[in-house]
């Protein structure tokens, strides 16, 4: 290929996720290569009267053509508006879909992927936390970083998808230091800035009674290192009073220890004007910041706002 597709995972079938794109595509133009089953998208044409034109792409991908909705065809004929629950019979349709995208950006100039959701109760059933640990093991990337990347304002979790009571044994020196890094190189070698990075505490107030806390014994310690390393790391700060506006003005990214430390307010702040990175991997991944949100299967009301930042920020940086 003369020029660099985004390459597009569909994901879970049961899911608004093609309708999000069909709205995003009008928004905004780049040459995509979509993932997904034929009549998943005759269907949602047919239902919402949208005026796409379909291309089938053969195996060397030669015959893409551009004004038109270039797309790799996996058949799944299980798709219904009226279904309003996820199953496991999908589970192989997301499998190949995901496998071929990789296949394509590992022999092809791709600007990066985006992938629709999926339900990590069906198809990963347990075997990995999220989308982000499930690629790193296909990609054998060790230790990915989620990022949640807005303009304004970014935000990562050192921990992801565990439960609460987890969360404190996986806080270590060496991993808060391992993402920080990560996060710094991205920031620095694909938006061209250096990063102001807030970095929270575990306990209310980063405080604890505890001869032994996580603060003194492992985040302060890698702030120490990081500082030593010239990154531009602050903290730790209470993540009751971080994301006031006073404070996330001084800074691009907060660091948090664990998923909805930091996601909540970010959600909160942003809504669907934030997207989900993963760095670490070989390439470029964004997931858009939405759930397959079955239950508005159909209705056309679904938000493409966050799909639309997906794609203007690979065709902004991932040049």
């Amino acid at each position: 290929m003369n020029f660099s597709p985004i390459i597009v995972v569909g994901g879970e079938p049961q899911s608004v996720f093609i309708e999000i794109l069909f709205k995003a595509i009008k928004k905004i133009q780049y040459p995509i290569i979509l993932i997904s089953s034929k009549n998943i998208l005759n269907q949602n044409i047919k239902k919402f009267g949208y005026n796409i034109q379909l291309n089938e792409l053969n195996k060397n991908l030669s015959n893409f053509k551009t004004g038109k909705m270039n797309f790799i065809n996996f058949s799944y004929n299980k798709f219904s508006f009226s279904k309003k629950k996820i199953t496991s019979n999908s589970n192989k349709f997301i499998e190949l879909s995901f496998n071929k995208a990789l296949e394509i950006i590992k022999n092809e100039n791709c600007l990066g992927l985006i992938n629709g959701p999926i339900s990590k109760k069906t198809f990963l059933k347990g075997k990995y936390k999220g989308i982000t640990e499930f690629l790193a093991k296909k990609t054998d990337t060790k230790d990915p970083v989620m990022l949640i990347f807005n303009n304004k304002l970014s935000v990562s979790p050192l921990t992801t998808h565990i439960p609460i009571s987890e969360v404190p044994k996986n806080i270590k020196k060496k991993k808060i230091i391992s993402k920080i890094l990560k996060i710094d190189t991205f920031f620095r070698t694909i938006l061209k800035k250096k990063p102001k990075i807030a970095i929270t505490g575990l306990n209310p107030h980063c405080e604890s009674f505890e001869k032994k806390n996580k603060e003194k014994d492992e985040i302060i310690p890698a702030i120490k290192y990081l500082k030593k390393n010239k990154i531009d790391i602050k903290g730790p700060y209470s993540s009751d009073t971080i994301f006031l506006k006073e404070n996330t003005k001084n800074f691009d990214v907060i660091f948090g220890m664990y998923h909805d430390q930091v996601l909540g307010p970010m959600k909160t702040l942003y809504g669907f004007k934030a997207i989900n990175i993963t760095l670490g991997l070989p390439f470029i991944r964004i997931s858009p910041d939405h759930g397959p949100n079955v239950s508005m299967l159909g209705k056309n009301k679904s938000d493409p706002s966050s799909l639309v930042e997906s794609i203007r920020f690979l065709k902004k940086y991932a040049v």
